[in-house]
């Protein structure tokens, strides 16, 4: 049996592997999820036009991704000025926060690093490094809480082509569990502060 054999015997496969977007792009981060079948990247996407200072939040989220999206948001108002962002500009302006693949529930607290990332990327208009993924919880403070599925998730990022990884400081011990001909091919950055992850993935 050899891998061309495959695709006779098991026909099409269910789903393409995850791909890394070519290019650096503003407001968009990838993140790393884990589902019942191992990891998989989640690509967070966030839009701001002139408005009234609506919120919205799309692609199918369960209650627990919804409040990650609500705090990242308080955590960017509560921080405005140091990220350069005028304090009136939130009233001025809607935010739209979505995770692709609409037709697939999602839910979890390891979103809210990724997507206070693409949100701070977007309002600052600045790129985030298109081979740069993470995950991990936020809290109102700006702190990075561990989350599970460490190794699902460092290789399904592996599998994709990144080769960075910022997972919160308390994870660092998950480590253990992956091939050392993993870890050589990815720079992990392990950190428990929000501001630290923005330096990393926004570089000024």
């Amino acid at each position: 049996l050899a891998a061309t054999d495959l695709h006779a015997m098991l026909g099409v496969a269910p789903y393409d592997p995850d791909e890394v977007t070519l290019e650096d792009r503003v407001g968009v981060a990838q993140g790393l999820a884990y589902t019942q079948v191992g990891g998989e990247l989640l690509e967070v996407e966030v839009s701001v036009v002139p408005g009234r200072g609506r919120v919205m939040l799309t692609g199918t989220l369960g209650d627990v991704m919804k409040e990650s999206a609500t705090a990242a948001l308080s955590f960017v108002r509560t921080h405005a000025r140091a990220l350069g962002v005028p304090e009136d500009f939130f009233e001025s302006h809607d935010i739209h926060i979505h995770v692709p693949a609409g037709a697939i529930p999602k839910d979890g607290p390891s979103a809210g690093v990724t997507m206070l990332t693409a949100l701070t990327s977007m309002l600052m208009q600045k790129p985030i490094e298109k081979d740069l993924a993470m995950t991990g919880e936020i809290t109102l403070r700006g702190q990075v809480l561990p989350v599970g599925g460490i190794k699902e998730k460092v290789l399904a990022a592996h599998r994709a082509g990144i080769r960075k990884i910022i997972l919160p400081k308390w994870n660092e011990k998950d480590l253990e569990e992956i091939p050392k001909r993993v870890q050589k091919d990815i720079v992990f950055h392990f950190t428990d502060k929000m501001m630290d992850v923005l330096k990393i993935a926004i570089p000024s």
